[in-house]
C-alpha cells in the first residue's frame, strides 16, 4: 500500500485554518485530574515524587493541596498531545512543546482547554525531504476559569514513503540495529536509578545555585515497549480504541487507519510498539511518545526544584528518534540567575543524549527557586 503525498492545496486549507479555535469530538484522555490520575500519570514517567503520589503529603507543603505532574496537562487536551488535523496518511511525529505553567495543577481540578492552528512551516529535512512543522496553540482552565497554563505544540508532517525510501537521517543506525547491553551496563543503569531521587523538602535556595552549575543527570531507560505500553495506561490516546468503538472510530475517520500484516486497520500510534510499521514511516524502530519525552525533561526540572520550586516555562525540541533499546541521559545547566516582580528565577538549558552521546532532545526552562 503506498501512501498519499503532501499538496499545496491541503497545505493551503491548513493555513486557511490558522486562528480558528478547533472543535473536537473525542474527549480527551482526562478531563479531572484525581488523586488516581496524578499517580498514575507518575507511574508512567516513573517519577516517585511524593507530590504527586502521597495525598497526605502536599498539604503540608507551601502548596497546601495534593498536586499532579504538571505534564499531566498532555493528557487533558487531544491537540497538545498531537492529534493535529489535516493532510490524511501523512505522518505525524511529535517533535515539540513550548510550556507555560501559571499555577501548579492541584488534584480535584476539572479542565477546559482551548486550542489553534497557529502556524504551517515547511521545512527541508534529512528524515522525509519536504516536511510541514504544524504549530498549535493550546490553553488550559480550571473550573472558575482561572488559566493555569498555555503551551504552544509542533508535529511534523512527513510522507512516509519518502521518509522510508529517500530519507538519510538514519542510515547508520538502521545498518546497525538496536543495542544490546552488556550485564555490566545494566548494572550500572540500576545503580544509577538507586541513587537518584526528588529533592523534596530540603529546600534549594536561590542564593546557593550558581551559573554554570549542572542538573543532577537523570536516567530513562533503556526504552522498551513495556515503557510505551506505561506511558500509554496513564497518557492515553485519540486514536487506541477496541472492538466495537475502534471499528466505528474507523468508519467515522476511514484514511486514519491502516492494514497491519493481517491487513487488519489500526491506527498509526502503533509505531510506538510495532517495528515493522515504525519501519515503513521511515524511522530506524519503534520509538517513545513525544510528550512522554517532553514530560521526562519536566520530571527532571520538579526533581531538582524541591517542593518549594516552580517550574514557570519549558521549551523542549526532539532531534532524532528515542527508539526500543535506546538510554536516554537528561541534564541541564544553569545559564542566568534574575530577580523579576519579586519572584526569584533560575534559567536553564536542558537536553538528552543517547547511550551513544546522539543528542535526542534539547531546550530551556525558567524555574522560581525560594530565597533565603
Amino acid at each position: 500500500m503506498a501512501f498519499l503525498k503532501i499538496t499545496d492545496e491541503e497545505i493551503e486549507a491548513l493555513r486557511a485554518r490558522i486562528g480558528v479555535p478547533l472543535t473536537r469530538v473525542t474527549p480527551p484522555f482526562y478531563t479531572e485530574i484525581n488523586a488516581d490520575a496524578a499517580r498514575h500519570f507518575a507511574w508512567a514517567l516513573g517519577d516517585d515524587n511524593p507530590l504527586w503520589l502521597d495525598p497526605d503529603y502536599g498539604p503540608k507543603t507551601r502548596w497546601g493541596a495534593h498536586l499532579a505532574p504538571p505534564s499531566i496537562l498532555y493528557s487533558a487536551d487531544n491537540v497538545v498531545s498531537g492529534a493535529v488535523e489535516g493532510l490524511p496518511t501523512i505522518h505525524d511525529m511529535y517533535a515539540g512543546t513550548d510550556w507555560r505553567w501559571f499555577r501548579p495543577i492541584k488534584v480535584g481540578t476539572r479542565l477546559k482547554t482551548s486550542s489553534f492552528l497557529k502556524d504551517m512551516i515547511e521545512r527541508d529535512t534529512t528524515f522525509a525531504q519536504r516536511s510541514f512543522q504544524q504549530v498549535y496553540t493550546t490553553e488550559f482552565f480550571d473550573q472558575d476559569g482561572i488559566k493555569l497554563a498555555e503551551a504552544d505544540s509542533w508535529c511534523f508532517r512527513t510522507e512516509r514513503d519518502t521518509a522510508r525510501e529517500e530519507g538519510t537521517k538514519y542510515t547508520e543506525e538502521k545498518a546497525a540495529g538496536a543495542p544490546v547491553y552488556s550485564d555490566a551496563q545494566i548494572a550500572e543503569f540500576q545503580a544509577h536509578y538507586l541513587k537518584e531521587s526528588a529533592r523534596g523538602a530540603e529546600k534549594r535556595l536561590w542564593e546557593n545555585v550558581a551559573v554554570g552549575e549542572e542538573l543532577p543527570k537523570m536516567l530513562k531507560g533503556p526504552y522498551t515497549v513495556t515503557t510505551a505500553v506505561a506511558f500509554m495506561q496513564a497518557w492515553g490516546s485519540y486514536a487506541v480504541r477496541n472492538h466495537r468503538i475502534a471499528w466505528q472510530y474507523c468508519d467515522r475517520h476511514p484514511k486514519l487507519a491502516s492494514p497491519n500484516e493481517n491487513n487488519v486497520p489500526e491506527p498509526p500510534v502503533r509505531v510506538h510498539w510495532d517495528q515493522g510499521f515504525a519501519q515503513r514511516v521511515g524511522a530506524p524502530g519503534a520509538y517513545d511518545f513525544g510528550p512522554e519525552r517532553v514530560a521526562w525533561m519536566s520530571q527532571m526540572l520538579t526533581d531538582w526544584v524541591g517542593d518549594d520550586g516552580f517550574v514557570h516555562r519549558m521549551q523542549a525540541r526532539i532531534r532524532r528518534h528515542n527508539v526500543v533499546g535506546d538510554a536516554l541521559w537528561c541534564g541541564g545547566k544553569i545559564t542566568g540567575k534574575r530577580v523579576e516582580d519579586g519572584r526569584h528565577l533560575v534559567d536553564c538549558d536542558i537536553w538528552g543524549h543517547d547511550q551513544n552521546d546522539r543528542l535526542s532532545i534539547e531546550g530551556s526552562a525558567t524555574v522560581e527557586l525560594p530565597a533565603a
